[in-house]
């Protein structure tokens, strides 16, 4: 981490859980001069109230002690309600109150020419700056010279394509699709999406796309902003009655737009037919993918194994991926990978699980699916190698996850602006 100031300032849109995360990743990191947030709208009775809600956190505790421990100084002062400014151990940092449009926020009065949208409700790269309703372009008519989504792009409408300004990137996968004088508006992808890539490159970059026949995976989510803790009525029209559900109680299956995401950062992945599912629990934070990969064998006498599989993740995370992949061999439970810094995933290396079998091919149906005459096969089948490979990764979903990426993904934005 790259912790050299920069005269840069940071926007932050939205004050949910990334947003908050980031602005306390920032305040930590000092690599932009000032933060500017965007609330849009007035919170509780002024700017104590903002920023008592800045200063603890349920899950993370106090912001004091997350910079320096349990002998944490004082960190936010200088209050000024009027102007709504404040410092955060020395950075200043600025709230705007006056607008949820982005079109509307102060970016340029500010001199904000980088921003984060952390709001999770504009993700349309092609809706234009004036939509009804908002939109990331938006923040480019307000000042901004690049905005940053903290979620997947979603366009909404199907047969449009992803316009020509906007890319979507993992750091440290594929951060080198980002071209500065082409990219105004950048996906960071999701957490899980995030995660997934870091389990699935090294084993991708071993054995290759060609010998990975199929590929699924199952994350086990804890809870997001977007449920309920107690049972409502849901809204008219809504097709998933299980998001109304209280998350308290209840194991809920819901879906993830991972592997949609996957293809678009690791494009080999497009050509592997990939099923994603999640599971939310309940939980604050801390998550887990369980992910199953099919792969052709070379032979049943010495196959793919377990050994083979953890070497592959022990060199990547101490190698290529040391910054951000993590392999581990304890047993790990969700709350022991809170908070861990600069870890996109933990590959829980105990539970990693290999089982080869052969496949039996009939290879008239395989002459079909070529276009080829069958008349010429002898053998009735065809025995083929095949592995199949679990492989369990952690990750924090709110801060020592995806937060630190993301912020490294705005750092290395910025440095390109200068």
């Amino acid at each position: 981490m790259d912790n050299g100031a920069s005269p840069m300032k940071l926007g932050i849109n939205g004050l949910g859980r990334i947003g908050k995360l980031s602005l306390w990743h920032h305040v930590g990191r000092k690599f932009f001069s000032e933060i500017v947030v965007n609330v849009g709208r007035e919170i509780g009775q002024g700017l104590e109230d903002i920023a008592a809600a800045i200063d603890r956190d349920s899950t993370y505790g106090r912001l004091g002690a997350y910079l320096y421990g349990h002998k944490c100084p004082r960190v936010i002062e200088n209050l000024n309600d009027r102007d709504g400014t404040m410092t955060i151990d020395g950075v200043p940092v600025r709230i705007l109150r006056e607008s949820r449009d982005p079109r509307g926020i102060d970016w340029s009065g500010n001199d904000v020419r980088i921003v984060v949208d952390t709001t999770g409700v504009f993700r349309d790269p092609t809706a234009p700056a004036d939509a009804a309703r908002g939109s990331l372009r938006g923040h480019l008519e307000a000042g901004a010279d690049k905005v940053i989504l903290s979620a997947p792009f979603k366009i909404a409408d199907k047969a449009a394509e992803m316009p020509d300004d906007a890319v979507t990137t993992v750091m440290g996968i594929n951060e080198d699709d980002y071209i500065p004088d082409r990219h105004v508006l950048v996906s960071s992808a999701s957490c899980t999406t995030t995660c997934l890539a870091y389990m699935v490159k090294p084993v991708l970059d071993y054995f290759g796309a060609n010998r990975i026949l199929s590929a699924s995976m199952v994350t086990v989510h804890a809870a997001t902003g977007s449920q309920v803790v107690l049972d409502r009525l849901p809204k008219a029209g809504a097709r998933d009655l299980r998001k109304n559900r209280s998350i308290f109680n209840n194991i809920i299956l819901t879906t993830t737009g991972a592997a949609k995401a996957l293809g678009l950062v690791i494009p080999e992945m497009k050509g592997i037919g990939f099923l994603a599912e999640s599971v939310r629990v309940p939980t604050n934070t801390g998550s887990l993918i369980i992910l199953n990969l099919t792969i052709q064998d070379e032979s049943m006498e010495n196959p793919i194994n377990r050994a083979l599989v953890n070497d592959i993740y022990r060199k990547a995370a101490e190698g290529p991926m040391s910054e951000h992949l993590i392999y581990s061999e304890e047993q790990n439970v969700s709350g022991d990978i809170i908070g861990m810094p600069e870890a996109a995933a933990i590959i829980e290396g105990t539970e990693t699980h290999t089982r080869t079998s052969a496949i039996r091919v009939d290879p008239t149906l395989a002459c079909k699916a070529l276009g080829e005459s069958p008349d010429s096969i002898t053998c009735s089948e065809i025995n083929v190698p095949v592995t199949n490979v679990v492989v369990y990764g952690w990750y924090d979903n709110e801060l020592g996850s995806y937060t630190v990426m993301l912020g490294d993904r705005l750092v290395s934005i910025a440095k390109s602006m200068f």
